[in-house]
């Protein structure tokens, strides 16, 4: 349990965008217990929101307490330093048959691949990846989970650095990662660092 949600999300989105490119994009998702605070945190802090993106699960689970709605939406904040960044338009409309996207994606929830209990689904992550990032991008992911992102990365052609604090998830993620199996890009390489200091571990995909 995160004892101050504000400070621990102010404290990890400024390192991420210590480390971005200054024509990069940070893409933080997060439901109704997390994103009011990204959003108001990334104004306060001077960036720039690009978009606030909503992903809609016409096929999230239903509500079993009948005293609300059924969650079925997650928000996607889309942000940069500036207004000078890195976006794949020609890629949006490709996606979405020849249309400027909206950001409204109907994506549906996919049955997870691991035990991590927010796993996102590959086609999410695929979007997200061609849209913000060119071949051979770096693309850091500092909650790595089950390692979603890094299969997608090395699907895609994109270098990958993950974090996750967690032993068994790292190597779940680790293990997933090295598994997958791609068909182009054969000199993909895989590369693992451990980082005790801090307690968290590092996959460097390179």
């Amino acid at each position: 349990m995160v004892a101050d949600i504000d400070k621990f999300n102010y404290d990890w989105i400024k390192e991420c965008m210590r480390v971005l490119k200054d024509d990069g994009t940070i893409w933080i998702s997060g439901t109704l217990h997390n994103h009011p605070s990204i959003g108001f945190l990334l104004k306060k802090m001077g960036y720039w929101i690009i978009n606030d993106i909503i992903w809609f699960k016409p096929n999230a689970p239903p509500q079993l307490q009948p005293n609300r709605l059924a969650p079925s939406t997650e928000i996607i904040w889309l942000a940069s330093k500036t207004k000078k960044y890195y976006f794949d338009y020609e890629k949006a409309k490709e996606l979405n048959e020849g249309k400027q996207m909206r950001n409204l994606w109907v994506i549906t929830a996919k049955r997870h691949v691991t035990k991590h209990p927010t796993e996102k689904p590959e086609e999410l992550l695929e979007r997200v990846i061609l849209l913000g990032s060119k071949k051979g991008d770096l693309i850091l992911d500092p909650f790595m989970g089950s390692g979603t992102t890094g299969v997608v990365c090395k699907k895609l052609e994109r270098k990958f650095i993950g974090i996750e604090i967690d032993d068994e998830y790292f190597d779940i993620a680790e293990k997933r990662i090295k598994n997958h199996k791609i068909l182009q890009a054969p000199n993909f390489s895989f590369k693992k660092k451990i980082l005790e200091s801090d307690a968290n571990r590092l996959i460097i995909l390179d």
